[in-house]
Parts: structure tokens; sequence; C-alpha cells
């Protein structure tokens, strides 16, 4: 018989929604699964929204405190998806407790937080405790297949890669003052929420970044006071007569950076460019080759090979499906696609396949706490003006 794991959810909002979606359709399509996820207990800070997720998800037991769900002795993995202040207490103690742990990200909210959560899984690690970072994009097939060509060599030594993460969520200042737009609990703004995303996938295809310089700008200044602790992420509007406070995190993030490797790139993120809703970009070039992604066509690769006859020089489409990574999910023939539900489902997968197997996933606290790093780096390159090197 497939083994059971008990899930314990702490936060039941947007991505709290978005685990409850990857548990539960993670056996619908990878069969026989590595183990069936059983949602057991979902915690959340406003009783309503527990109890309301326990009937509307399918847990057995609703709880307002996130310690009724670590000190749980049958939760066997607990899901963090709160804000980013919360993420070390919770997962520092969860690992303490003997539950594997899968933090959204970014890993935390400070510096010293991320540092804290590494070392507390490390330790957790010797005794077979799993712990994963959030980073899912780097789960799409299609940058799993750049990845294998990059490993291959089919495009030569990596000489630059451009990265950018665009959205248009808060360009409007009448977007409500959310936990993502005050430091004390977001940590930063723009730089942690997406910004981390794509450094994680630079990283991932073209190795660790050395050295950044950077400009961390913060374009709307003050936002509407919204009641209520719920991320509402831009889907409403605050009239002009409502209350507001100040923002003290950054709008948009632009580094150049160098890699170990040799390579060039650089990274940009916003969350006040109009016309982008969710524009992930990522070019990567070499001596032999290039690739593009674009997450806007999400199933698609784009590739160019040096040594195509000149006469059939040129970028190609690969529509990712049954015969590349992660197939299962791909449905049955290319360009029948795949979408963000799907992706978390892969991510899910990877995360139970690691509980059971006891091996560490890709997108460990330690790869978290290597972002983090690179995070550090571009806040104090954009407050020196300088190159900064990537602490170690």
């Amino acid at each position: 018989m497939i083994k059971k794991i008990n899930v314990g959810l702490i936060g039941a909002g947007f991505m709290g929604k978005a685990h409850v979606v990857a548990y539960s359709n993670m056996p619908k399509f990878f069969w026989p699964a590595p183990a069936v996820p059983v949602l057991k207990v979902v915690c959340d800070i406003e009783e309503e929204i527990a109890k309301e997720a326990k009937d509307r998800f399918g847990f057995e037991e609703a709880v307002t405190d996130w310690k009724a769900v670590v000190n749980n002795p049958d939760i066997d993995v607990v899901s963090i998806c709160t804000p980013n202040d919360s993420h070390a207490e919770i997962a520092i103690a969860a690992l303490e407790a003997g539950k594997h742990v899968y933090c959204e990200k970014p890993i935390a909210s400070t510096h010293q937080d991320a540092k804290a959560m590494s070392e507390a899984a490390e330790k957790a690690a010797k005794k077979g405790i799993i712990s994963m970072c959030a980073y899912q994009y780097r789960r799409v097939p299609a940058l799993v297949l750049a990845k294998k060509f990059i490993d291959e060599g089919s495009i030569g030594e990596i000489l630059n890669v451009r990265a950018q993460y665009l959205q248009s969520w808060s360009a409007d200042p009448d977007s409500p003052l959310s936990w993502r737009f005050q430091k004390a609990i977001a940590g930063a703004g723009t730089l942690g929420d997406i910004a981390t995303h794509v450094i994680d996938i630079s990283q991932y295809l073209a190795g660790n970044i050395s050295e950044v310089v950077s400009t961390v700008k913060t374009y709307i200044n003050e936002r509407p006071v919204q009641e209520g602790g719920v991320d509402l992420l831009g889907t409403v509007k605050l009239n002009g007569d409502v209350k507001k406070e100040a923002v003290d995190v950054d709008d948009e993030a632009s580094f150049l950076v160098n890699f170990e490797s040799g390579a060039v790139g650089s990274i940009e993120a916003t969350r006040n460019a109009w016309g982008r809703n969710n524009f992930i970009s990522i070019e990567v070039h070499g001596t032999k080759g290039s690739l593009i992604f674009n997450y806007e066509r999400l199933n698609e690769l784009q590739v160019m090979f040096a040594d195509d006859p000149d006469d059939r020089k040129g970028f190609k489409t690969i529509y990712t499906g049954p015969a590349h990574f992660y197939g299962e999910v791909t449905w049955n023939i290319p360009g029948m696609n795949i979408g963000y539900g799907e992706l978390k489902t892969i991510e899910a997968y990877e995360f139970i396949k690691s509980v059971v197997s006891g091996k560490q996933p890709s997108t460990s606290f330690a790869e978290g706490y290597k972002v983090d790093l690179v995070t550090e780096a571009v806040i104090k390159s954009s407050e020196t003006k300088a190159w900064t090197k990537v602490a170690k």
C-alpha cells in the first residue's frame, strides 16, 4: 500500500490554496505517487478564514495557533504560507519537532533569520528531516529542459544571462497597503517578492552569482490602509478618502551581475510595469547557441544552436509535453499545456518524493539562503553605488 503523509498547512490565503491544490492533485498526476498527502490540520490567525478553509479544502481540523500544528504528533509535514516575518520562527520550531517543512519564498524577511533557517535545516537534515523553499518556477518543464541543454554543452560556455520579472498589480497608487509593502513584515518589496524567483532561476541555469551592482527604487511612497490582514494583491482599489500610510520597501530592483563562472548578466524586477501581469523571461547566451524562456508562453522553450546550417539558423520553438520532464502533468499532446496549478503540483511531488527518499530537494533551505545572500548584496550595492561581493 502507498504510504500516507499527514499535512499541516499554516496560512490559508492565496498561497495556502496553491499548496492545497498541489497536494490534492499530485497523486492524480504522479501515480503511483511516492506517498499520498492527507489534509489534516489548517491554521490561520483569522478564525473565520481557518474554519472556511477546513470546509472548503477538506481538512479534518482548523486551528488559529501555528504551534498546534507544529506540536501535533500526527503531522508529518508542515506547509508555511504566512507572511515572510513569521517563516523563521515557524520553520525552525517545526524542524526541531521533527517535521518536514515546505516553506514559501523568500526564505525569510531578514538575513539573520534566513541564516538561522538554513542552519536549522542543515542540523535537521542529519536526522533525515527535509526542508524545501518554494521556488516553483525552476520546476517549469521548459526550464528543466534548458538546464539539460546547458549541462550537455549544447550552447557551449555561458557568456550572458538576462532575466526579468515584471508585474503590474501594484502600479496603481490606490492598491492597498498590504504586508508586502511593509519592511517589518516583508523584509523587502519587489526584491524579496519576485526578484528572488529570477535570481534563483539564473543561479539554477548559470551557477552562483559572485557580485552585483544595483539600483533599488520606490515610486509610490504611501498607500491606502486596508482592513484586515488578507493579502489582496492589487485585486481591489481603495478610494482617496481612506487613511494612507508610508511604504518603506522597494518597487523596483535592477542590477548587473557577475557569475562565478565568468559569465555576466542583468536582472530586473518591478511590480509597477503597466501591461505586465506575470512576465518572467530569461535569455541565456553561450558560445554555441542561445535559449529563451517566457513564462507567458509557459510551455515553450526557444532554442538556437550555432552549428545549424546557415540557411536554417534562427530560433525554433520546442513545445514541452509527454516526452519532456514531468511529462505526467503535461497531458497527452504537446500544446495541450499546463498552468500554475500543475506547476505547484510538480513542486509538491518533488517535496513528497524528497520526504519519502530522505534526499534533500534542489530548492533546499540552503539554496534559499544562497538567494538571500544575493539580495543582501543588492541592497548594500544600492546604498554604496558600487560593485558588491556576494557573501559565502
